[in-house]
């Protein structure tokens, strides 16, 4: 693999493709001197504290233990210093031999510029390029993949997955960052619009069933929540970490925790989440509530008086309550002749006219500037609760917005900037607005932060976001908080600093980088992989299968295909072939309609056909038998890194 940048993220993508999936990597940079800190981010030498702390060829000391040498060889990091992505320095990072590329610069022009001399180096190379300009990205991905087949023209891309793949770090931390403020995580894995998260779940106690979620990943080691056990995998045994066990395993596994797959779903109640979806308004944001009290008071009022002039005059209630209106509205004849009961009400409703007047103007106002403000942007509604209060409609801001009400979660936007891209979102979206700098007094507060669940900060300044994060713990103590910050470093330092001060409180710092870095280091690894979720030091790979030419699982049921510690089956996608998303990924503006097209609940007795395309859950090894004698035996040197290199380059286990 190899990987060229000049941020943080590069630095994150390969230690993401050297210690999750354990491929060997070439890191292409700048010289240390040249690297270009993100926008807004000081120049602090993020990047470079990381790579010094990577294992790499180049700063590895003679010092250094031999074994830990040995052991670590295949998974080492080469870097070489290039001050721009030309042709001799992706020549000497090894591109025409390579499987995959990534080039994540900053800059769009200079990942086009290299992406075209790449695919002239090496037509089967699957590139991973960053792209802001999601249009050029579009075009960009036919130009390289028609280059390629131009290259060698019996080529078949499907088949070899060296297709060109275009992302955007604000598109891939959405998914995180959503995560994050829903379900206090950001292990994710995103399949069909789904967020699937994995939890872990404590022993069930004497007589009880542990919940298996979706499906039960894996059994932890004896020693998982044991204090005096460093780490269970290395205990060796039935003591370590158990992946994707069968049912007869989990049942007898009496006082180990599990590793369960579940999907995130809303937290705001559901009426919350209807309300905000609604076109119309509702009468509680047209009228306030001094308002609706004073109509509620009137009211009474000519109840009452309807009533007494019933009693009086003998009339039905009915006639009575039309003649007290007309003495109301001052449009009935004086009451000169009649008796003095008679004439005290018509007095008393007139009173309750002059009453009426300033309320029925108040009301119209109101509604009016309801009305209007509706139109442009809409406001909180009065008694929501439960709701994510999302801080910036930025870049990320609007992937996040667009994410969140995919999953049906309530939220609450609050931007300064009128003209912000994600505002224009909001509104077709029907998504409450607040308008104004949230460092200013009442900005909050009217977001309804003492009543929501979560505040998403992801402004593109630090200090908002941590000023913000703040002042929302000192208005309510318990809110979950998840930050964006741009050095992994200080968020580290941040999250542990409000961790001590609110240990009852949830609290996630993270950074665009660390949290984009997953999702291109699945790309690399190929479109059949959507990521990978740790369990301990184990890794555990999802990818997106065809069960045609694959001998494991064609023709055998849903539990016959199942091989306990190699690879499980979870889900069958039900879309038609022709009409099916490379990689199972949910393109910007899809339709949430159409979305689900994944079944979860398979019968074990389900046949897998030639036509089918299946989620499995595999280890590294698991992953790279399926694929190596399925689609994937055509793709020649790039099956390793295609198949997720599951082993360390010499067939060791994952």
């Amino acid at each position: 693999m190899v990987v060229c940048g000049d941020d943080g993220l590069a630095h994150r993508l390969a230690a993401e493709l050297r210690d999750v999936y354990e491929e060997r990597v070439t890191l292409v940079v700048p010289a240390l001197r040249e690297v270009r800190p993100a926008p807004g981010r000081p120049r602090s030498g993020a990047g470079r504290g990381l790579l010094g702390r990577l294992p790499t060829a180049r700063n590895r000391t003679a010092a250094g233990d031999r074994a830990a040498a040995r052991e670590s060889a295949v998974r080492e990091l080469r870097v070489l210093e290039a001050p721009v992505p030309d042709e001799e320095a992706l020549a000497a990072a090894g591109v025409a031999g390579a499987a995959a590329l990534a080039l994540v610069y900053e800059d769009d022009e200079t990942n086009v510029r290299a992406a075209l001399v790449a695919r002239r180096l090496n037509p089967r190379l699957r590139l991973v390029i960053r792209l802001y300009n999601r249009r050029l990205g579009q075009h960009l991905e036919e130009l390289l993949d028609q280059a390629a087949l131009v290259a060698e023209p019996g080529m078949d891309l499907r088949g070899l997955d060296s297709a060109t793949t275009v992302l955007s770090d604000a598109d891939t931390a959405a998914p995180a960052l959503a995560a994050s403020a829903v379900a206090g995580t950001s292990k994710v894995i995103q399949a069909d619009g789904l967020l699937l998260r994995a939890v872990e779940r404590t022993p069930p106690g004497p007589g009880e069933v542990a919940d298996p979620g979706l499906c039960t990943l894996a059994l932890l080691s004896a020693t998982a929540v044991d204090p005096a056990g460093a780490d269970g995998s290395e205990l060796g045994g039935d003591r370590g970490p158990q992946l994707l066990p069968d049912d007869r395993a989990v049942a007898a596994a009496t006082g180990r925790g599990i590793i369960a797959l579940e999907a995130i779903s809303q937290v705001a109640p559901a009426p919350e989440g209807r309300r905000l979806n609604q076109v119309s308004l509702p009468v509680g944001s047209l009228f306030s509530r001094r308002l609706r009290w004073s109509l509620a008071g009137i009211t009474a009022a000519v109840g009452a008086l309807a009533v007494a002039s019933s009693m009086v005059t003998g009339d039905t209630p009915l006639h009575a309550a039309y003649l007290t209106l007309l003495d109301i509205f001052a449009i009935n004849d004086p009451a000169l002749d009649q008796p003095r009961e008679q004439q005290v009400l018509q007095i008393l409703a007139g009173f309750v006219g002059l009453l009426l007047l300033p309320v029925l103007v108040a009301a119209a106002l109101e509604a009016l500037g309801a009305f209007r403000t509706a139109t442009v942007l809409r406001r909180p509604p009065r008694g929501l609760s439960g709701h994510v209060v999302l801080l910036g409609l930025g870049k990320v801001g609007a992937r996040v917005l667009a994410r969140l009400r995919e999953l049906g979660i309530a939220v609450v936007c609050v931007e300064s900037d009128p003209l912000a891209r994600g505002v224009a979102l909001a509104r077709r979206l029907h998504v409450p607005v607040v308008v104004g700098d949230v460092t200013d007094e009442g900005v909050l507060e009217a977001a309804r932060i003492h009543r929501a669940h979560a505040l998403l900060a992801v402004t593109s300044s630090d200090t908002t976001n941590l000023e913000a994060a703040l002042y929302a713990r000192s208005v309510k103590p318990d809110v979950r908080v998840v930050m964006r910050l741009y050095d992994n470093e200080f968020a580290t330092a941040v999250y542990r600093t409000l961790r001590e001060a609110h240990p009852t409180a949830l609290t996630r710092s993270r950074s665009v980088s660390h949290l984009a870095a997953p999702a291109f280091a699945a790309a690399m690894m190929g479109r059949q992989v959507l990521g990978a979720i740790p369990v301990e030091r184990r890794v555990l790979v999802f990818a997106a299968l065809d069960v045609t030419g694959c001998r494991q699982l064609e023709g055998r049921t849903v539990g016959e295909s199942f091989r306990p510690g190699a690879w499980r089956v979870i889900a069958l996608d039900r879309a038609v072939r022709g009409t099916r998303r490379p990689g199972l990924t949910t393109e910007p503006g899809y339709d949430a309609v159409r979305r689900p097209a994944l079944v979860w609940d398979l019968h074990p007795g389900y046949v897998l056909r030639p036509q089918d395309r299946v989620v499995v859950a595999a280890t590294r090894r698991g992953l790279a038998e399926l694929l190596g004698r399925g689609q994937a035996r055509t793709a020649g040197a790039g099956t390793r890194a295609g198949a997720g290199a599951a082993d360390t380059g010499a067939g060791q286990p994952g």
